[in-house]
């Protein structure tokens, strides 16, 4: 009995709980329910690709040529450079030999590579090509014999004559091939197991390596091996390959005495760890200072009986905003993962922005009773970022994309938690929370600051914000500030732009490694000079190839370093070799090594030189001056520069074209959603306006103390008129009913964002950590120059239209006002 009692009352319990649930209860539980599965099944899809393609110009042509390049030969290489203790102790060391042979067979055999060239690799090529040569040499000669000497006994000759016959036919042949075989009598026969082949094939007689071998031995003591991975390889598979090269050059039993493993892929693979790892750690360093900021808003004392109850209702209050900024900030992760789009380098700062912008707007719903105002104020800010897709970079374009999709889904996750504004009796100052209906306490009504006398009722016109001082200051103080701005903005073609997509690893070793090797190899990339033609192995095809690269070594000798190319390696041909010579000499050199340079159907071929990974502005300067320089290609033939250096400098000069477009297009993007959207034009212009003085100051101090633009700074407009406006119609809001502690409140809210993005100091890549301190400052500058715009064009108190004055009595200003950053 005792059990059956229990059993029906707790199923009365469940029926007195089931009919005490609403429709809109119910909607509740099906959208959450729905956003945890958006969520469970979008946030494991979420990929990380900071490959080169995310920092060049998409859907260009320079673009396209590095595709096809990485198509027809691979993409840019891996390499692993190898020191050894003593000079040309890899070809003197059979055993060593061997070892590094054996080593580059493994990395040939990894997935995801396309080819491996290393001296053990090319060394066992040369013999190999060698012993068949020989060979050859023998059998033809064999066979000439055999062929004259079967005529002269069929011609009824005595023995004598048919052996004279004999002699007779192979003559020229050893004419021709003797003096090349004497020549390699004292190198011995051209096997590995043979040191003087070896050290005859690589090094010269001064002891250095031959030109043709530089670019795999750059030193005597020193060896490269260049790892080309296929080409379309994603991120992750290029962390995997760099990783796999990485263990075996580790498990190898080479006598060397450093090891380096460097290039573009490996450099962009300490680039994906590294995001991988801040992105999550700035993102909880951000949270905790929004956490903060919500937790150490003022607040009138609670006490009573009821303590616990309201001291729960104010921490939930508090932990509410930071909710629907994680839901937000989780919700657009999910969509990319849903979506397939891989994050680019811009995941390690998606985090942090998308939670000090979206922590704003949960505020400003339980803050301000307009809500129509605060949900334009949304889509000016996410309109704003959006903007951001007019870069031609593809990583600054994914951040915009993901900042406005974030600001809209934190506003969306911010309303389904219930927020709303809603006058619910005097707290004291900042008491806000969440009262039984889901109405937050404390917040905005019309009318006026606390405290003030009664005798001003919210509707009652006040004397407008900025009229103690006169309008010739004002007017004045307008001017001197747009003459600041004036100048930062006719300053902005002169900033110089860091655009180098290497030097985004600056603070990485990985990035010192790079560097080593590029002291080492002299260059740490590489372009091609290509020709495109019916057939590239014609001789005036290769007599144009030998000219172009005497003209690079004669006017970029210091600049260009020559790795290999088609007519060098054809180049003991002679100068004028004949087809058929061209052809025999394809069946001599390896395939393994023409296959480098020349494309198997003889379409196009390759002159590849290293060049340093500079300043993009001279870089993009040197590129023009070589096609320049360059002399004409054969009829019929086309000539081109390609590689990555030529795409990144293609890059650089379009966002040299686009600065002004990419400042103001934000700006008027924000404007132009708040003129349509507010009911006062005027809030719509005042924060044009101070967007374009914040812009403009930011700028001028960017030029004053010598600093760069970033790809992600060179659009500060777009950065800026987010703050500005927000701050313009906060103020005007704050001044026009009156209300002093929404003012303070916008203070407060710029010094906590500015310390929220100051977390991102902590990173260690130097483009994130001066993006934080540029990003702060332009907050610092939002905030000025929108009280600069309220203060110069005074509003007068006054209730809006549409809006219902509320009481003095019941007037409670919210706890957090925030303004994003």
């Amino acid at each position: 009995m005792r059990f059956g009692s229990v059993h029906r009352l707790t199923r009365l319990k469940w029926l007195t709980r089931l009919k005490g649930l609403t429709w809109r209860g119910v909607a509740l539980a099906g959208l959450l329910a729905v956003l945890a599965a958006v969520l469970v099944g979008g946030l494991p899809r979420v990929r990380v690709d900071t490959g080169t393609e995310a920092f060049l110009p998409a859907n260009d042509p320079t673009l396209a040529a590095v595709q096809q390049k990485a198509r027809d030969f691979g993409g840019d290489p891996v390499i692993v450079l190898l020191r050894y203790p003593e000079a040309r102790r890899f070809v003197t060391d059979h055993g060593q030999l061997l070892a590094l042979l054996g080593t580059e067979g493994k990395l040939a055999g990894l997935p995801d590579v396309a080819t491996v060239y290393g001296p053990a690799t090319v060394l066992n090529q040369l013999a190999g090509a060698a012993q068949n040569f020989l060979a050859q040499i023998a059998g033809r000669r064999d066979g000439l014999r055999t062929a004259a000497e079967r005529a002269a006994r069929d011609a009824g000759q005595p023995p004598a004559q048919v052996t004279a016959a004999g002699d007779a036919a192979v003559a020229r042949l050893d004419l021709r091939y003797a003096p090349l075989i004497v020549r390699g009598l004292p190198v011995g026969l051209p096997t590995l197991s043979n040191p003087r082949f070896a050290e005859a094939a690589m090094f010269d007689q001064a002891g250095q390596a031959k030109p043709e071998w530089r670019f795999i031995v750059p030193a005597p003591d020193t060896v490269a091996i260049l790892v080309r991975p296929r080409q379309d390889l994603d991120q992750a598979g290029t962390q995997r390959l760099v990783a796999a090269i990485g263990s075996t050059v580790a498990g190898a039993r080479l006598a060397t005495s450093a090891v380096t493993v460097s290039g573009v892929p490996s450099v962009t693979a300490a680039l994906a760890a590294e995001v991988s790892r801040e992105g999550p750690l700035l993102g909880g360093l951000v949270a905790v200072v929004m956490l903060l900021r919500y937790l150490l808003v003022p607040t009138a004392a609670v006490g009573g009986p009821s303590w616990r109850r309201e001291r729960r209702a104010w921490l939930m209050g508090r932990l509410r905003p930071l909710l629907a900024s994680l839901l937000g900030s989780a919700a657009t992760l999910a969509l990319f993962g849903w979506l397939g789009h891989p994050l680019s380098f811009a995941a390690v700062l998606l985090l942090p922005l998308l939670l000090g912008v979206g922590s704003s707007f949960p505020l400003y719903l339980a803050a301000v009773p307009n809500r129509r105002r605060v949900l334009v104020m949304s889509v000016a800010s996410a309109a704003a970022f959006a903007a951001l897709a007019l870069s031609p970079l593809p990583f600054v374009r994914d951040l915009g994309f993901a900042l406005a999709a974030g600001v809209l889904l934190t506003v969306a996750a911010a309303l389904l938690l219930g927020y709303r504004a809603s006058a619910v009796g005097t707290t004291g100052f900042g008491a806000t929370g969440f009262g039984a209906d889901g109405a937050v306490a404390g917040a905005e009504s019309p009318g006026l600051e606390p405290n003030a006398p009664a005798s001003v009722g919210a509707g009652a016109i006040d004397v407008p914000v900025g009229a103690r001082a006169g309008r010739g200051v004002r007017l004045a103080a307008l001017l001197a500030a747009a003459a600041v701005a004036a100048l930062g903005w006719a300053v902005l073609p002169r900033l110089n732009v860091a655009a180098n997509p290497v030097e985004l690893a600056s603070g990485l070793p990985a990035l010192a490694d790079a560097a080593a090797v590029e002291s080492v190899l002299g260059a740490s990339g590489e372009i091609g000079i290509q020709l495109t033609g019916p057939d590239v192995l014609n001789p005036a095809a290769l007599t144009w190839g030998r000219a172009a690269g005497g003209v690079l070594a004669q006017y970029f000798g210091d600049q260009l370093r020559p790795v290999v190319s088609a007519p060098g390696l054809l180049g003991f041909l002679g100068p004028d070799p004949t087809p058929g010579q061209v052809r025999g000499a394809l069946e001599l050199v390896p395939s393994y090594l023409s296959s480098s340079v020349i494309r198997p159907d003889h379409r196009v071929y390759l002159l590849v030189y290293g060049v340093r990974l500079q300043d993009l502005g001279a870089q993009q300067r040197m590129l023009a001056q070589v096609r320049a320089t360059l002399p004409a290609p054969p009829p019929g033939y086309q000539v081109d520069v390609v590689g990555l250096p030529v795409a990144a400098a293609r890059g650089y000069q379009l966002l040299l074209d686009d600065r002004y477009l990419a400042n103001l297009a934000g700006i008027a993007v924000a404007g132009l959603v708040l003129a349509l959207g507010l009911r006062r034009r005027w809030d719509a212009a005042r924060s044009v306006v101070a967007a374009l003085l914040a812009t403009g100051w930011g700028l001028a101090a960017l030029w004053a103390l010598g600093m760069s633009l970033s790809p992600l700074t060179v659009a500060l407009g777009s950065l800026v008129s987010v703050t500005g406006c927000e701050f313009v119609v906060l103020l005007a809001e704050a001044g026009r009913r009156g209300h002093g502690w929404l003012r303070r409140g916008v203070g407060y809210a710029c010094l906590t964002s500015v310390l929220g993005y100051l977390v991102l100091i902590a990173s260690r890549l130097s483009l994130v950590r001066e993006f934080g301190l540029v990003l702060g400052a332009a907050v610092v500058l939002s905030y000025l120059a929108a009280r600069l715009v309220v203060w110069s064009r005074p509003v007068a108190t006054a209730t809006p239209a549409g809006e219902s004055p509320v009481p003095a009595a019941s007037v409670a200003p919210p706890a957090a006002v925030e303004v994003n950053a």
